[in-house]
């Protein structure tokens, strides 16, 4: 399976695999469905939060590897 990056959007993390919705809500990034959701980067929405990318990457990564 592909690692998730920070160039990625959202959505394309989600079609990687949903069970990412549930990673991504518990670093406050509640809007999945939002239009920036399909057209910012995982790197510029976490920036915009305040999350740290890494530990989000590196989350993702880890839950997508453990499947």
């Amino acid at each position: 399976m592909a690692a998730i990056t920070k160039d990625m959007s959202i959505a394309e993390a989600l079609r990687i695999d949903r069970g990412t919705a549930s990673i991504f809500m518990q670093y406050g990034m509640h809007c999945l469905g939002c239009p920036s959701a399909t057209g910012e980067s995982i790197g510029d929405a976490a920036a915009v939060h305040g999350i740290d990318v890494d530990a989000l990457l590196k989350d993702l990564n880890d839950y997508i590897s453990d499947k």
